[in-house]
């Protein structure tokens, strides 16, 4: 049996505690992980993070919070025990991005408005990228980010290359033209053809959000919890009322809808 450390709240004994889970007499799942296994944890840790950070539970932001840092210190301790890197290094890396791409806080230059720090922080990460963008085949985004975030971030590294729409009217004109190619292949039932199409019409609504300075996949998050919240509190109200759900009509289903809807706008 491995003795488990006091002090619980201390960064030293989390990293005892992963050391140990990966040591001789530690849990077998845990000493089977490599960095490819783990990553879809690291992706599925940084969702539920974004959903505690949405719902405002600050027990789950801090839970949240841990099961992310535990997805750091787990590939750390395997980059130690491969002999490849170890936690200082993690530590290290991150530290001196942050002191080299602050210059206006740890150096001689100025930057007085988030804008211009945004500015500087692009222009710092540009040089420090080896292929340009004529060498390379895709942008520097993880392709594993979702594809409405991914697209919006595209869209951020060619308006810094200025191929860009000027303003959000040009983008809103070009999200109609899009819907329109959508309608027009929904006639011929084209699945290829409609997944092109449809494709095309997604990324140009993330383009708009982001002229519009908002978040696409924020957009869409929250949309969905907003969906979610009026579907249940339908069923809910249809249930209070002595109705079977499954054997109210589509019209009936929509009246119901609308009338939720009506009863949730001023909370929402």
């Amino acid at each position: 049996m491995v003795q488990a450390p006091k002090n619980l709240k201390s960064f030293e004994s989390l990293l005892e505690i992963i050391t140990a889970l990966r040591g001789p007499e530690g849990c077998p799942w845990d000493k089977e992980q490599t960095h490819r296994t783990l990553a879809p944890y690291v992706i599925e840790e940084a969702h539920e993070l974004a959903e505690a950070i949405e719902t405002g539970n600050e027990k789950e932001l801090v839970s949240e919070l841990g099961d992310l840092l535990l997805q750091v210190v787990l590939h750390s301790e395997i980059g130690r025990q491969e002999k490849r890197f170890e936690m200082t290094d993690v530590i290290y890396a991150i530290c001196e991005k942050m002191v080299r791409r602050h210059p206006h806080v740890f150096g001689a230059e100025t930057a007085t408005t988030s804008t211009e720090v945004l500015a500087n922080w692009a222009e710092i990460k540009a040089k420090e990228k080896k292929p340009s963008t004529e060498e390379q085949m895709r942008f520097d985004v993880a392709l594993s980010m979702p594809s409405l975030q991914r697209s919006q971030k595209i869209g951020d590294k060619t308006n810094r290359l200025r191929f860009d729409w000027q303003n959000a009217t040009e983008v809103l004109a070009k999200v109609d033209e899009e819907l329109l190619e959508v309608k027009e292949e929904m006639r011929a039932m084209d699945k290829g053809a409609l997944e092109h199409e449809i494709g095309d019409l997604l990324f140009s609504v993330a383009q708009l959000a982001r002229h519009l300075g908002l978040e696409a996949e924020q957009c869409l998050r929250t949309a969905n919890a907003r969906f979610e919240n009026r579907f249940f509190t339908m069923r809910k109200r249809i249930k209070g009322s002595g109705r079977d759900y499954d054997q109210l009509s589509p019209v009936e289903l929509e009246e119901e809808w609308q009338r939720t809807k009506a009863a949730l706008k001023s909370k929402e």
